[in-house]
C-alpha cells in the first residue's frame, strides 16, 4: 500500500495526478492525512523546485509602528519579511549548523580574539550597487553605535575593531569568543549600502526578493530580484505577507486559500486542523520559550523574594497541557533547553503555593500586581495570564490581567511595562542569547537584569577553550538567572506552522518560525 501511495505522490509531482485524486485514493486504502500529505511533501521535494507563482503567508506578529529597519527588528512580521529581502555574512541551516553566505569563508587566530570574514564578490544590492566589504564595515559600525537602538548591540559591545583588508573584514575583539561567527547570524546584522547609514527603513538588501510592498501592520510583499546570486531560493516570481493577529482568521485564511502558510497555529485546535486534508501541520521542537518578564529596575519587582514567589506561583506542568496542547515542554526560569550545545540540568522548580507564600511574605510586598498580556504575546498568552492569575491566588498572591491590544504591544508595552507577557525565539548558542538578552548592556535586555558576576562569567566563557570549563561556567550562569532573573518561563514552545496543499519544498527547522524564517524564499508552489 504504501509503495503504492509513493508512486501516486511521485505522479503528483509531475502533475500527472491531482491532489484532489490523490487524497481521494489515499483515504480508500486507509492511509492518514498525515501521511498523505508527508508522502506528496517527500515527492515534491524530490522533483525539485517550481518556479513562479505569488506565494502567500499569515503571519501574526505585525503592528502599523514596525520598520524595515534591520536593527530596530522586534517580532516576527518584520524578522520573517526580513529573511526575505536582506542577508547576513552567515546563516544557520535546519540542522543548526553555520554556513556561509555573504561571507565565502571565515577564520580566527589561535587565541579567537581576531577573526576574518572573506566577503564574496559579485553580489548586487536591489539598488543595482555592488556589494563591497566596505558595506559590511559601515553595517556593523551602525549596529556598534549606542544612537542605532540596534537590538545586536549587546554582541556588538564585545568588539573592539572593524577593519577592511582587501576583500576580508577582520574583527578584533576585547576578549577571545569561540562563537563569534554564530553571532553574525544575529538577524539585525543584514548587511546593507553602506550600512544603512543613508536610510536604513528603505529594505535594500541583497535577497532573494525586492521589497514592493511596505504597508506595516497590514501587508508586505516583494519580487524576485533578478539580480541574485544564488539559485537554491527565491523561486516564487512574488511573495506577500498578510499581518493577521488573530489566529482563527489566519487558520480561516489558509483553509480557504487566501494564503499558503500560517504561523502560530493555536496549540489547542492544532489536533483538530490536523485531521484537515488540505492542511499540514508543521511543528518542530526548538529554542523558543513563552514567558512572563519582570523589569528587575522596577518596584515591586526590583524585589528578588518577590519574583521568586511569582516563579514558585505558576504551574507549568499546567502550562505546557492547557496552553500548548501538550506540543512542548515544561520551562526552569532560564532561556537554556537541552538543544543548546554545553546544556546542563538544573533542578527543576516546581509550582509550589507554600514557597510562594513564603516570598511573597518576605518581599514586604502588599496588594496586587498588575501584568500586561495580549493575544500577540505568544499564542494563548491571554489565557496562560488567566492560568497564571488562578494558580498565584492559591498562594495567595493577586494578579490584576491587563489585555492590551496587540496593535503596538511590542513598543509600548514590550521592556516599558514592569510586567508583560512575552516570547524568546531562541539563538544558535548560549553566548548569543545571553548577550542579546540578559549581559547588562544589552539594547534587548527587556527584564533589565544586571548582574556583575554574570556579566564577568559571560566574558570569560567566550574565550574559555575547555569544553567542560565552559559547561561549567554556562550552567552558574543559567543558576544566576534562575535564581534572580527576571524571566519567569514555564514552558519550550514547538514552533506550529501549518502549509495549505500546494507549498513544495517544506524542511522542519527548528531554529525559529516558518523554517527559520526562510519559509517564503525556500518554498515554492506546486502545479
Amino acid at each position: 500500500m504504501i509503495d503504492e501511495m509513493a508512486f501516486l505522490s511521485e505522479r503528483v509531482a509531475k502533475g500527472k495526478l491531482s491532489r484532489r485524486e490523490f487524497l481521494g485514493r489515499a483515504a480508500a486504502l486507509g492511509v492518514s492525512a498525515v501521511l498523505a500529505n508527508n508522502l506528496l511533501a517527500k515527492a515534491a521535494r524530490a522533483e525539485g523546485p517550481v518556479k513562479g507563482g505569488l506565494l502567500k503567508a499569515g503571519v501574526e506578529g505585525g503592528a502599523a509602528t514596525d520598520s524595515l529597519d534591520p536593527a530596530a527588528i522586534g517580532s516576527a512580521v518584520p524578522f520573517i519579511f526580513s529573511r526575505q529581502w536582506g542577508e547576513q555574512l552567515v546563516q544557520l541551516d535546519a540542522d543548526k549548523e553555520l554556513q556561509p553566505a555573504l561571507a565565502e569563508e571565515w577564520g580566527a587566530s589561535k587565541d579567537a580574539k581576531v577573526w576574518t570574514f572573506k566577503i564574496r564578490k559579485a553580489v548586487q544590492f536591489h539598488n543595482g550597487k555592488e556589494m563591497t566589504p566596505a558595506d559590511v564595515l559601515a553595517t556593523m559600525q551602525r549596529n556598534s553605535d549606542a544612537n542605532s537602538k540596534s537590538g545586536a548591540l549587546g554582541i556588538m559591545q564585545g568588539i573592539d575593531k572593524i577593519a577592511v583588508d582587501g576583500q576580508n573584514v577582520v574583527f578584533t575583539l576585547k576578549e577571545a569568543n569561540v562563537d563569534f561567527p554564530f553571532l553574525m547570524d544575529d538577524y539585525h546584522l543584514l548587511i546593507q549600502p553602506n550600512g544603512g547609514k543613508d536610510n536604513p527603513t528603505e529594505g535594500i538588501g541583497t535577497g532573494p526578493y525586492k521589497v514592493t510592498v511596505n504597508d506595516a501592520g497590514v501587508r508586505l510583499g516583494g519580487e524576485r530580484f533578478a539580480g541574485y546570486w544564488r539559485d537554491d531560493r527565491g523561486f516564487a516570481d512574488q511573495i506577500e505577507i498578510i499581518v493577521s493577529n488573530d489566529a482563527t482568521a489566519r487558520t480561516s485564511a489558509l483553509q480557504s486559500g487566501q494564503v499558503h502558510m500560517i504561523n502560530r497555529v493555536d496549540p489547542k485546535v492544532a489536533e483538530l486542523i490536523k485531521r484537515l486534508p488540505s492542511i499540514t501541520i508543521r511543528n518542530v521542537s526548538g529554542r523558543g520559550n513563552y514567558n512572563f518578564a519582570c523589569r528587575c529596575d522596577t518596584a515591586p519587582f526590583d524585589n528578588n523574594d518577590l519574583r521568586l514567589a511569582l516563579k514558585y506561583a505558576i504551574d507549568r506542568e499546567e502550562m505546557v497541557q492547557k496552553i500548548l496542547g501538550g506540543y512542548g515542554s515544561v520551562g526552569n526560569d532560564t532561556p537554556i533547553n537541552n538543544t543548546y550545545p554545553l546544556f546542563t540540568e538544573l533542578e527543576q522548580r516546581r509550582y509550589d503555593p507554600d514557597k510562594a507564600a513564603f516570598h511573597y511574605k518576605k518581599s514586604g510586598h502588599s496588594g496586587s500586581v498588575l501584568l500586561h498580556t495580549s493575544d500577540v504575546g505568544f499564542p494563548g498568552a491571554v489565557e496562560a495570564a488567566q492560568l497564571y492569575q488562578q494558580s498565584a491566588a492559591k498562594a495567595g498572591i493577586t494578579i490584576e490581567v491587563k489585555r492590551e491590544p496587540g496593535d503596538g504591544y511590542w513598543s509600548e508595552v514590550w521592556g516599558k511595562q514592569p510586567f508583560f507577557a512575552d516570547y524568546t525565539g531562541g539563538r544558535p548558542t548560549q553566548d548569543l542569547i545571553y548577550s542579546l538578552l540578559y549581559y547588562s548592556k544589552a539594547e534587548w535586555n527587556g527584564t533589565r537584569f544586571v548582574n556583575e558576576k554574570f556579566d564577568q562569567m559571560l566574558v570569560q566563557a567566550r574565550g574559555e577553550l575547555d569544553a567542560d570549563k565552559r559547561k561549567k561556567l554556562y550552567s552558574d550562569m543559567g543558576q544566576i538567572l534562575r535564581d534572580e532573573g527576571g524571566a519567569i518561563i514555564p514552558m519550550f514552545n514547538d514552533f506550529i506552522d501549518a502549509t495549505g496543499p500546494q507549498v513544495g519544498g517544506w524542511v522542519a527547522d527548528g531554529n525559529q518560525e516558518l523554517m527559520g524564517g526562510y519559509a517564503l524564499s525556500k518554498c515554492w508552489l506546486q502545479t
